[in-house]
């Protein structure tokens, strides 16, 4: 009986301040690690190829690239650190101790909160290069978007250490046994985070998207009706335009499947409940918000050829061959 006891603590030498291990489910527990840590290898896996392929090959130097590729480094970071983490704390035990802990959710904030940024400034970018193709090359240059990314990533760091101050501080402060890693927002905290990082992203998101739906469709049309005339002109233009179609179509999928991914994460912090009551719910949420970072370049495989031509590139090793950053990958 008194095995039992202490197979049951997180840290059966701290046998008065250890938390509990929940009631043990083996058969169960092996196949959610073996599912998760296949998630996470593969989001690992493939953004690092996305980082790769952008970050080397010149062609793909373009300034809607460079918002994909930041998007891509917080993807690749949510694979790489914070879903093992999640997949440790399944088990009921945090082994790493209270700074860690504190560590952990800066990290996680910071990470979620570039991501909200990322999208944004993709769907600015979508809808500058849409509503506004002649000025486009002219607003958005290189330049202009690696500023764009740098602060978005300093705002990041900046606003969740303003959020989390009292709690980096603390970070044992809302744990009740030794193994616990708890973080707790004020709830005037919770409301301004919830419109900084939440709706407000999102309204802006959903109105230039539409926007730029409705100015796509319309380009189309016209586009359909002087065919003739374009095609004696030349087709540069056209092969212009539809390439921005496309890249507004794939990216307006990444960004659905964002929206789709965090509504249920910030949602009840909307509706006024602690998922925190519900650790099943909360572990869903969490990891249908995390999942999203595993499904952004499954969509770039689908719907890109150039990502499809890096790939076999750098599976290949053929990067290693002189000037093959050079290689042609779009036509």
């Amino acid at each position: 009986m008194e095995t039992l006891t202490e197979d049951e603590l997180c840290f059966p030498q701290l046998s008065n301040t250890s938390c509990k291990k929940p009631l043990n489910q083996h058969a169960e527990n092996i196949f959610i690690y073996f599912l998760l840590s296949c998630i996470s290898l593969m989001t690992v896996t493939l953004n690092l190829l996305v980082i790769i392929s952008i970050s080397y090959f010149r062609q793909l130097h373009t300034p809607t690239n460079f918002f994909l590729l930041s998007l891509a480094v917080s993807d690749f970071l949510v694979g790489l650190l914070l879903m093992p983490a999640r997949i440790l704390q399944i088990g009921g035990c945090w082994f790493f101790g209270s700074s860690m802990c504190g560590l952990f959710n800066y990290i996680s904030y910071i990470i979620t909160s570039a991501s909200v940024g990322n999208m944004v400034l993709i769907s600015v970018d979508r809808y500058v290069a849409i509503c506004d193709p002649l000025h486009y090359p002219n607003k958005v240059t290189l330049g202009k978007v690696k500023v764009c990314v740098c602060l978005c990533w300093a705002c990041s760091v900046f606003y969740n250490g303003l959020i989390l101050k009292e709690f980096l501080k603390n970070p044992d402060k809302y744990n009740f046994c030794y193994g616990e890693c708890v973080l707790l927002v004020d709830y005037k905290m919770q409301i301004i985070d919830l419109i900084i990082t939440f709706l407000s992203p999102l309204t802006v998101i959903i109105v230039l998207y539409v926007r730029v739906f409705v100015v796509a469709v319309s380009q189309a049309r016209a586009m359909r009706s002087h065919v003739a005339a374009v095609s004696l002109k030349g087709s540069a233009p056209v092969s212009t335009k539809r390439s921005e179609r496309k890249a507004a179509t794939v990216l307006g999928v990444v960004v659905i499947v964002f929206v789709i991914s965090i509504c249920p994460y910030f949602s009840p912090a909307f509706a006024r409940i602690d998922l925190f009551t519900n650790e099943k719910m909360y572990v869903l949420f969490v990891w249908l918000f995390h999942c999203h970072s595993c499904i952004n370049p499954i969509i770039y495989v689908v719907f890109y050829q150039w990502f499809r031509k890096s790939i076999k590139h750098i599976v290949t090793l053929k990067i290693l061959q002189p000037g093959s950053c050079d290689t042609k990958l779009l036509w």
